[in-house]
């Protein structure tokens, strides 16, 4: 596949970056026995990763601005263009010496999300899109998976922790969506979560409570591999409401009418 150079600077910076987290989760692993705990190692190993982001990223386009989770807004010169940085999705498995975790970044022109690239160093996995480009993982084009009905489906999801609220709304969810499906799965990583739609490992997922960072790359994955997405009211509106429903055609549209079900307990 052929790689514009905006999107070889997004896959420089998120490999050198993963290289760093690779380092890091070998001690994270080795921590575990400790009485204080990785939590102080795994927030420093998050800030590392954010900053080669950071840096590769401005050495190439020195007036773009920034969205990143740790570091928040960063104003550029050019106010057309602006990353959205995710340096750790799935800083909880990285934690906990799990190898699902990927460093996500996404390009936004005009409001506009043109270019994403996400990746799992454990895995060597790298996913990329490219508006009007299509979808990979590595060098493999990437569609959505065919299934066309719930029964037959997966359905991938985020399942609110502590200090996020909604938990008694989602479990109502969760039993309407589990009522009507093959099986769900949590991954931990919203960014992994829609690379595998992408990918077709998934057939859908839906979540609350995310952050641009969380899905702006996957969304364009998902778009140039053939899928469908939208908020859970079915706008577009995913940075503002903080949720997303994906999938092919046919899944996203059912599993939105499971979502809009009544949510009362039996």
């Amino acid at each position: 596949m052929a790689r514009s150079a905006i999107l070889n600077v997004m896959v420089q910076a998120a490999m050198k970056a993963g290289r760093s987290l690779a380092r890091d989760f070998g001690e994270v692993q080795n921590l575990q026995v400790s009485l204080k705990g990785p939590g102080d190692y795994v927030s420093q190993a998050d800030k590392r990763a954010e900053g080669i982001v950071h840096t590769e990223l401005s050495r190439a386009r020195p007036d773009y601005g920034f969205l990143m989770e740790e570091a928040g807004i960063i104003e550029g010169r050019d106010s057309q263009h602006r990353w959205l940085v995710d340096p750790l999705d799935g800083t909880t498995n990285f934690l906990h010496g799990i190898p699902i975790f990927a460093v996500s970044i996404a390009l936004e022109r005009q409001g506009q999300i043109v270019a994403g690239v996400i990746y799992n160093p454990v895995m060597d996995e790298l996913y990329t899109a490219e508006r009007g480009g299509g979808a990979f993982l590595n060098d493999r084009r990437l569609r959505v998976a065919a299934r066309a009905k719930l029964p037959d489906a997966i359905i991938g999801t985020g399942v609110p922790h502590l200090g996020r609220g909604h938990h008694g709304n989602y479990l109502l969810e969760l039993r309407n969506v589990m009522g009507e499906t093959a099986g769900i799965r949590r991954l931990g990583a919203a960014a992994l979560d829609l690379a595998y739609v992408a990918a077709g490992r998934l057939d859908g997922f839906w979540e609350e409570a995310l952050f641009p960072w969380d899905i702006a790359a996957g969304m364009i994955l998902i778009r140039e591999a053939g899928g469908f997405l939208s908020d859970k009211n079915g706008g577009h509106d995913m940075f503002e409401t903080k949720s997303i429903v994906a999938g092919n055609e046919a899944i996203h549209s059912a599993l939105l009418k499971v979502l809009k079900k009544p949510v009362k307990p039996e």
